[in-house]
């Protein structure tokens, strides 16, 4: 039996990681955490959760990446020493760490998909912090520690663009979206069967880049959320992101390459526009929380 902790158990992520660990073969024992239930950012609390456990999955992140502009110190609790918690308690239990973590530790400078070993140069405090639990984790579990970059996520548990599209599509008739900030909207269950799938290859320590294949814009994925919905796609007007402007920089690149899979003989995740009609219908029958 594989015994499994997830933490932020009760987000988008940690409940299609649930559904997934759930739907794969093999005996596993999942034990499933959240906020209220683990402090990640108490070192005695995670030491305590995390033994007696093979792996641990940690969905648990400070994700308010405006509201961090002006929090940074919250924000670097939770997704830098909270990550370096886990990880030095990974290692006295003998498991492996997956630790999540995002596209904003680039720039989002450059105009070809930035490789796993590309340097970081996170351009806000919420890609600063994720950037610092990137190498606090790897510091604290060399061995052991697997980070999984990703972006765009969306999922049928919780708030997300898609959701939100869908609403004010169906509310206004037409929608406006920035068309500027290219990346790889990725569903969650795409990406909870992909850790299952490299975990249960032995996968032990890497860095990956866990996005969907294929890229678009803001203003396209909200075409094809548009187009799927049985709507003309014309509806949705571009428009730069300098007339939306935010707290937080945003990468206007945010594309990742997928050669970790390649060099571990696993396929990456299919590509973005395969994934959304299916997720659409999940979204659609999941009341919003």
């Amino acid at each position: 039996m594989t015994r499994y902790l997830i933490t932020g158990a009760h987000g988008m992520l940690g409940r299609d990681l649930q559904a997934a660990l759930a739907a794969a073969p093999g005996e596993r024992h999942v034990t499933a955490l959240g906020r209220a239930e683990l402090d990640i950012t108490d070192p005695q609390a995670c030491t305590a959760a995390v033994a007696g456990h093979d792996v641990v999955l940690n969905a648990a992140a400070y994700t308010a990446v405006d509201a961090a502009e002006t929090d940074e110190e919250a924000a670097h609790l939770v997704n830098a020493i909270g990550a370096e918690n886990l990880a030095a308690a990974s290692r006295a239990a003998g498991a492996v760490l997956v630790q999540y973590s995002t596209d904003y530790v680039f720039d989002g400078a450059q105009a070809e998909p930035y490789d796993e070993d590309a340097p970081l140069a996170p351009v806000s405090a919420y890609g600063r912090t994720k950037a610092d639990g990137e190498r606090r984790a790897r510091a604290a579990h060399p061995e052991g520690t697997i980070i999984v970059r990703t972006a765009w996520l969306y999922g049928e548990h919780g708030p997300s663009f898609v959701r939100t599209m869908m609403r004010l599509y169906r509310e206004h008739g037409r929608l406006t979206v920035v068309d500027d900030q290219h990346g790889q909207p990725t569903w969650t269950r795409d990406l909870a069967e992909q850790t299952v799938r490299f975990l249960d290859g032995g996968v032990r320590s890497a860095t990956l880049h866990g996005t969907s294949s294929g890229s678009t814009t803001w203003h396209g994925f909200a075409q094809a959320i548009v187009e799927h919905l049985g709507g003309d796609p014309s509806v949705v007007r571009p428009v730069s992101s300098a007339e939306y402007p935010r707290p937080a920089a945003r990468p206007h690149y945010s594309i990742l390459g997928h050669e970790g899979w390649k060099r571990l003989g696993i396929q990456p995740i299919r590509a973005w526009d395969l994934a959304l009609p299916e997720a659409l219908v999940r979204i659609a029958r999941q009341p919003a929380e």
